[in-house]
């Protein structure tokens, strides 16, 4: 089943992804935990080796062997191998999910587009809708082992309903060395040719959506057998594989701690455990596993995709759909904002911060703050105006003025 921790990281925290680094499942600890005790075990029989069992002068040959395998190490170019194999790995299986089919869209076509409230009219869309699913069944059976153990064979597919016998009959008598997924897709049109002679689909147009749709669920499928069927270059997944562990092969030796009495560059402790080793092992090895995990989505990884669940939900939606919804509509009333023009649905309390203002422009600032300054000069000029007025009407008027002496 799928990993989920979506709700753990809905918000950025102090350590937020710290609770992630305890789950076990789905985790790189269960999927590299082996890998490591390896290594790690190895690494410390050949230090014991180096250490307890090696005379005087093995000990100088394994020192340089240890000097010569850590400088020419580095030149593996694992980082950049290992980089863009993952990558190209991780789109890919985006790919995959992003092209898994889904019959949401016949369903809504073929409940809306074929008419018909009585017997035959229910047969013939939960038929179309049937077939439908039957096509998604036949290629899942053929990449996915979790659906193939579930379905080994054309008699488990019958008895779980998504072919019938006399079609289990037609299916065996059509004679192919090829994968057969695409007979239920030339029954669909088939079916629905004839439902348009008969009225069922009153309208050429909607004859004409329910086959583009249904080639597009057909594109969608063949795609995942394209997939299966062409994957990365063996050359590039043996390349990077051997780079990894090659390298950590040569870092067995050359990460070796050495005696510091003999003055070798960079042999200056002794600390017996090689940490950054270990963490370099990890972070690379690990790597590697998520390609490992990644490159085929069906199997049956944590983290690979729940095809049997896709199965199960794809046809209880999609018969649920074109016959027990069929036509039904709930009453419709007016709604509670019926006489309101400033429509504004209710906030809770916890979610009363969210409460904010429309955003309506980065640039609206911009003319608030012109708009207060024009106010503000506007108000400057009229004080400066109405104090000249004062002090005008304040001074002595001709009349008044007193005479020289």
């Amino acid at each position: 089943m799928t990993v989920t921790y979506s709700s753990k990281v809905a918000n950025a925290t102090f350590f937020g992804f710290h609770r992630l680094l305890l789950k076990w499942r789905g985790s790189i600890y269960k999927l590299l935990y082996r890998e490591f005790i390896v290594f790690a075990v190895l690494y410390t029989a050949i230090s014991l080796m180096y250490r307890l069992l090696l005379t005087g002068a093995q000990k100088r040959f394994f020192e340089k062997l240890s000097i010569y395998c850590d400088r020419y190490a580095e030149q593996i170019p694992v980082t950049f191998v290992l980089g863009f194999y993952v990558t190209l790995v991780v789109n890919r299986w985006w790919n995959q999910f992003v092209n898994l089919p889904w019959p949401d869209r016949l369903m809504f076509l073929i409940s809306s587009s074929v008419h018909g409230s009585d017997e035959h009219g229910r047969l013939l869309r939960r038929t179309l809708m049937r077939y439908v699913n039957l096509t998604s069944l036949l290629i899942f059976r053929s990449v996915s082992t979790a659906v193939y153990k579930r379905f080994p064979t054309m008699d488990h597919v019958v008895e779980a309903g998504f072919m019938t016998a006399d079609e289990r009959k037609l299916f065996d008598h059509l004679k192919s060395p090829h994968l057969k997924y695409w007979v239920p897709f030339i029954w669909f049109g088939n079916l629905a040719a004839k439902a348009r002679k008969e009225g069922r689909i009153r309208d050429s147009v909607d004859l004409q959506s329910l086959m583009t749709e249904m080639n597009r669920f057909r594109s969608w499928c063949s795609l995942l057998f394209g997939y299966d069927w062409v994957g990365i270059p063996l050359v590039y997944t043996q390349v990077v594989t051997l780079a990894v562990y090659t390298f950590f092969f040569a870092c067995l030796i050359g990460r070796q701690f050495l005696d510091p009495t003999k003055g070798y560059a960079g042999h200056d402790l002794d600390l017996y455990i090689p940490v950054f080793t270990l963490l370099q092992f990890f972070f690379y090895a690990g790597w590697l596993k998520v390609a490992e995990q990644l490159i085929n989505p069906f199997g049956e990884d944590d983290d690979d995709f729940e095809t049997n669940w896709c199965i199960d939900r794809n046809l209880q939606v999609s018969l649920l759909a074109v016959d027990e919804m069929h036509m039904s509509l709930p009453k419709m009333k007016k709604d509670i904002y019926w006489d309101d023009s400033a429509a504004r649905p209710p906030y809770t309390l916890a979610a009363a911060d969210y409460c904010i203002p429309s955003f309506l422009g980065s640039t609206v600032q911009m003319g608030m703050l012109s708009d207060l300054l024009f106010r503000l000069r506007h108000r400057f000029i009229s004080l400066t105006m109405e104090t000249l007025v004062t002090k005008i009407n304040k001074a002595p008027t001709s009349s008044q003025k007193k005479s020289c002496p």
